[in-house]
């Protein structure tokens, strides 16, 4: 049966990636106790085996040197006893520097296998909510209550099998221990230690081996959506279509103006006369070719010819090319090479015009401007 969140809506959706963001956000991310635990349990039996002589002979030189009084020293006060035991202790706790350091990184690096590094302060948020005593027993009945409690009678059957199968093919090693010599006794002590820790670790490692695929799925499981809530995202994320409308008439309305704000430093309007408008700029040590800066049909090629006649750009009408222009051209756009003839005639024209307006020559012939089928 599919799953069903507060609404009676069935979660059947994989959750999203902004669900997901928010969960590691609070602190929700899957863990795997058992792979922790197995890493912790073979990184100690593992660094036992290949430190345990050096750590052996330190902890002999420990105790030897803890338990071994002078004359003078013998009828001291206490307070020779307690110099002598924090001394020990601090020699101890270097001794074991090692060991610790590597347990500590693999108690670290557990959580961080499948769920990553992860800090948040909302997870230390009281909530009252777990208090509640049906919830409580909702959750110890519920499937996952089922299979956590599986889970544990699992462990405790690997690793009780484990532990007596161990204890059964060493006992003879384990109960010669008290008859060995010191130095021999311990270094053989941190051995079978070892040897305990590096099978115990690999059951754990096998159950590991179970459990992350599950906490993996529990965890996914626990995030699924239901599609009203996909949808309450999606609305959430890219906006109501009324607020997205708006959105795009207002990025309409920027655009235009800073396409208006083009046209007086444009060369030239080609118009067609009424119905479209396309401003040009040519500057030819900044492109190979002119550029559209402004282009509009209707109530647009009008504001664009009322802007070009306030700043005295001139104007030329010429319909086949206007049209070629506005279809083959976007903003900002050279003019494609199947238009430079055309273009080149009207530029050409417009330099001439301005050149007979400052009485420099005669007034130019508009030419006739043939634009190429396609």
């Amino acid at each position: 049966m599919a799953e069903e969140n507060e609404n009676g809506q069935d979660r059947t959706e994989s959750p999203s990636q902004k669900r997901l963001d928010d969960a590691r956000e609070a602190g929700r991310v899957p863990r795997s106790r058992d792979l922790g635990a197995a890493l912790l349990v073979l990184t100690g039996g593992i660094s036992l085996r290949m430190l345990g002589g050096n750590f052996g002979t330190r902890l002999t030189a420990i105790m030897r040197d803890g338990l071994t009084l002078g004359h003078g020293e013998a009828g001291g006060n206490g307070t020779l006893m307690i110099s002598r035991l924090s001394h020990s202790a601090v020699q101890g706790l270097i001794a074991a520097g090692p060991l610790l350091g590597l347990l500590v990184v693999a108690a670290v690096m557990g959580p961080l296998a499948i769920g990553g590094w992860t800090f948040s302060l909302t997870a230390l948020v009281p909530d009252f909510t777990r208090l509640d005593p049906v919830a409580g027993f909702g959750r110890v009945f519920s499937l996952r209550g089922f299979i956590e409690l599986s889970k544990a009678f699992a462990r405790f059957v690997v690793v009780a099998t484990v532990a007596v199968l161990v204890l059964r093919h060493e006992f003879r090693s384990y109960s010669t221990l008290g008859i060995e010599p010191v130095e021999v006794g311990i270094t053989h002590a941190l051995s079978l230690v070892s040897t305990a820790f590096i099978a115990l670790g690999g059951a754990l490692a096998a159950i590991a081996l179970v459990d992350v695929p599950l906490a993996i799925w529990q965890y996914n499981k626990g995030l699924r959506m239901s599609r009203q809530e996909v949808r309450d995202e999606h609305k959430q994320t890219e906006g109501s279509p009324e607020t997205r409308s708006r959105v795009r008439r207002v990025q309409q309305q920027l655009a235009r103006r800073r396409m208006m704000s083009q046209v007086p430093k444009a060369d030239v309007v080609i118009t067609n006369p009424t119905h479209f408008a396309v401003a040009l700029v040519y500057d030819e040590q900044k492109s190979r070719a002119p550029i559209v800066v402004a282009k509009g049909v209707e109530l647009i090629a009008l504001r664009i010819r009322e802007i070009a006649l306030e700043h005295q750009v001139p104007i030329v009408e010429a319909p086949p090319l206007a049209r070629a222009l506005h279809a083959s051209c976007e903003l900002g756009d050279e003019i494609p090479t199947r238009l430079y003839a055309a273009v080149a005639k009207v530029l050409t024209y417009v330099y001439q015009l301005r050149t007979a307006r400052r009485g420099a020559g005669v007034k130019p012939v508009m030419p006739q401007i043939e634009v190429p089928e396609k």
